[in-house]
């Protein structure tokens, strides 16, 4: 069989053996002692499958965490053109190409490393979203200053079958009290293939009431159990109760932009676009990007989590 060994990516590799060796003492094991011959078989088709079986979640932290490395021995810039897919946008502040504003960014000493603490991923392995804390050094690793953040990451499957992040945004923050570095994921209850209404359309009604009736009812009704609301300034709010609570201490009058086609795959999907928040008398007080994902859950779509970007807020 070889021994296992680990690649720079943390994926469980074989090395290469002579296969007339291999096959050579399988049929002599064969002759001399058929019981023997079938446990090594059995046992060969375990530790393969078992080599195989990684989980999309595991693959996904594996990411994380070569991703991370990649940014501290090649720089912030290198670290996320390698890690963004073709595709992938980032907020700069506008929407951009993720791998074209990085290449645009004058090179950096900045240091960037973070934990994710929750991955979570569609029923058929195509997309999934991370989410966790950073801490960003402007003038490297050995500066005393440190900026604090919470971050998602909206990740695709490539042709390749590794994973590449679509969308990367977040939020900034005053010093938490602790650093989580566990992380985990949510029990997966089902996909939605016997659901007719696709993400995007279920979330029509979520953005009506949001203008018919106000953001704090449309969240009340549709945020999952165990949703991430996320504000620039503020640590993240963690479930719905945390959530609901900022959202009824703000009360926020929030407007939508009409919503681009919702990027589905499985139980999970994602949307981005503007949003604007005015106060009581209709001025506006902050603007920017959203960000959403979507899941299935029990048969209706809720959202998981719930990033605002802010490009304009009024007094600063």
């Amino acid at each position: 069989m070889g021994s296992e060994m680990r690649d720079e990516f943390g994926f469980a590799c074989i090395e290469q053996v002579d296969l007339r060796d291999l096959l050579g003492g399988l049929l002599t094991m064969l002759e001399s002692n058929p019981m023997k011959f079938v446990l090594a078989v059995l046992v060969c088709a375990l530790c393969t499958a078992i080599g195989s079986s990684q989980s999309p979640a595991q693959k996904i932290y594996e990411t994380e965490r070569a991703f991370e490395k990649a940014v501290a021995d090649k720089g912030i810039n290198a670290g996320f053109i390698e890690y963004l897919a073709p595709d992938g946008v980032i907020f700069n502040p506008e929407v951009m190409n993720g791998r074209e504003a990085w290449k645009k960014r004058p090179p950096s000493p900045a240091s960037l490393t973070w934990n994710p603490v929750w991955i979570e991923v569609s029923s058929n392995g195509a997309l999934a979203y991370s989410i966790g804390n950073g801490v960003y050094r402007a003038k490297g690793a050995n500066d005393p200053n440190l900026s604090y953040s919470d971050y998602l990451t909206v990740w695709s499957r490539q042709p390749n079958g590794e994973y590449r992040a679509v969308m990367d945004t977040g939020i900034t923050h005053e010093k938490p009290g602790s650093t989580p570095t566990d992380w985990k994921s949510p029990t997966i209850t089902g996909g939605n293939e016997t659901l007719k209404n696709s993400a995007g359309d279920h979330a029509v009604y979520f953005y009506s009431t949001v203008d018919k009736e106000g953001a704090v009812k449309a969240y009340k009704a549709y945020l999952a159990d165990d949703a991430f609301l996320m504000r620039d300034g503020v640590l993240p709010f963690v479930g719905k109760k945390a959530a609901m609570d900022y959202l009824e201490s703000t009360k926020p009058t929030i407007k939508f932009a009409k919503r681009k086609s919702f990027i589905e795959a499985g139980d999970l999907a994602w949307v981005y676009n503007l949003y604007s928040i005015t106060d009581k008398s209709g001025a506006e007080v902050e603007r920017g990007n959203f960000i959403q994902v979507w899941k299935l859950r029990d048969g209706k779509w809720q959202i998981a989590a719930d990033v605002l970007a802010p490009i304009f807020v009024k007094g600063k």
